[in-house]
């Protein structure tokens, strides 16, 4: 085994005894190399080792620190032992009151023999029409409305980028990604062998001359963004910065894959239309059933540009992306006899119920945040670092997720983390969050 390997091994095992804590910082990589006698760049190359375990994370000027662990910290806790029920701030499904109440009557018409048969046969990639019809009507905003015969359907909205992705970007290939992005896009890059670019990002969201920068330093095969509730940050992007993005990728010609899962929040009279309104020759939107529907009966919806169809269709069906008929089948009526309605208004109630529970105990720290979003990312006060906060909240059974897991570039790890408003039931949601205030004010162990 190499050296570097052996070294790094003897870390992780300090690591999980506890003889190294979450949030504590490892030696100068050169002041370690000279008291265990090494070469400065084994050292580097087991930090390294480290950093690709994700058992530490490097901070440009700051060093390299202990992440915390995903079930809570090691050896001793950095602050009192939890005396309540887990809160589980990092899951993120959203449930409207009686929502399986107002599921049940559309399926019951499913257990029919006759009906049943039907929606157990295995479904294309294209769907059905009536999928392909009602859909396109669920998606339309005041200025786009997509065509059916551009609609494709998968099992899941992840699933829905992975087959995107796929179908537009080779192994080595690079994408364009805003600077936090959503994590579960990092781990479809490493499957696809596809490389991740970050991508600058301000108060507006997405800025397109970064896009244009990163496009001349090195070709970029496609652009993945959230433009509306973008999730860490709740950021929207206004219709000047979408137009200047379309007019950047069409004078590029890059292809985007835009994700509005969370874009249903958002009043449908004020719904910013997508960058597909304004670049549909190049812009695959990606959309689902799961945040406003239930998470465990979906489906992931992806309109696709025209002379794309067939080329991402190939891609759904190499990679075993299709979606289930039962789900598409219980999706159109659930759309067409306004169950997915009733359960977007109750849900965008909820979550502006949640995000006041925010604005109440939060207040006076920095939050950025929108009042239709089922998540807050939250800057913490300068004496935490993300995950020795991470590691405190979870010693109070409280988890949220870590600045880490939402950032591109490792080297540039925020203080911050992200708090999942939708899982937890109010009461629980409301403790928790005056836990975590009264957790900030307070000067880590």
């Amino acid at each position: 085994m190499d050296a570097y390997r052996r070294i790094a091994d003897r870390i992780a095992d300090d690591i999980a005894a506890g003889r190294l804590r979450p949030g504590e910082r490892l030696p100068p990589q050169r002041k370690f190399a000279r008291r265990h006698g090494i070469a400065a760049s084994t050292a580097e190359r087991a930090y390294g080792e480290l950093v690709r375990r994700g058992l530490v994370v490097g901070e440009v000027g700051r060093g390299t620190f202990v992440r915390a662990a995903r079930t809570g910290p090691a050896g001793r806790a950095l602050t009192e032992p939890a005396t309540a029920a887990p809160v589980n701030m990092e899951l993120n499904y959203p449930s409207a009151p009686g929502q399986s109440e107002l599921l049940a009557p559309a399926l019951a018409p499913m257990l029919r023999p006759d009906v049943l048969t039907e929606a157990l046969r295995p479904a294309p990639a294209a769907g059905t029409a009536q999928a392909r019809e009602a859909v396109a009507a669920l998606l339309a905003t005041p200025g786009w409305r997509p065509a059916p015969d551009r609609l494709l359907f998968t099992g899941n909205a992840r699933q829905a980028i992975a087959a995107a992705l796929a179908s537009l970007v080779r192994p080595g290939g690079r994408v364009g990604v805003e600077e936090l992005t959503y994590p579960l896009v990092k781990e479809i890059a490493g499957r696809l062998g596809v490389r991740l670019v970050p991508l600058a990002t301000d108060e507006g969201g997405l800025r397109a001359e970064s896009v244009a920068a990163a496009h001349r330093a090195a070709p970029l095969s496609a652009l993945y963004v959230q433009p509306t509730l973008h999730n860490p940050t709740s950021v929207t992007t206004g219709e000047v910065r979408r137009r200047e993005l379309a007019e950047v990728v069409t004078g590029l010609d890059i292809p985007v894959v835009e994700d509005r899962i969370w874009s249903f929040l958002a009043d449908p009279a004020e719904a910013a239309d997508p960058l597909a309104a304004y670049a549909p020759h190049l812009t695959h939107v990606v959309d689902g059933l799961s945040k406003r529907v239930a998470p465990g009966l979906t489906a992931g919806f992806l309109v696709v540009p025209a002379h794309r169809v067939e080329a991402v269709a190939a891609a759904v069906r190499s990679g075993g992306w299709s979606a289930g008929r039962f789900a598409l089948e219980a999706g159109v009526r659930w759309i067409g006899d306004g169950t997915v309605e009733r359960l977007v208004a109750a849900k965008r109630e909820d979550a502006a119920r949640r995000q006041r529970l925010v604005a109440e105990h939060l207040e006076g720290f920095r939050v950025r945040c929108d009042p239709r979003a089922y998540f807050a990312w939250w800057e913490l006060p300068a004496a935490w670092r993300a995950d020795t906060f991470t590691a405190a909240a979870a010693a109070h059974g409280i988890a949220v997720t870590p600045g880490t897991a939402f950032v591109v570039d490792s080297k540039r790890t925020p203080d911050a983390v992200r708090l999942g408003l939708a899982s937890a039931a109010v009461p629980d949601l409301d403790r928790a969050l005056r836990v975590l205030a009264g957790l900030a004010l307070r000067a880590p162990l």
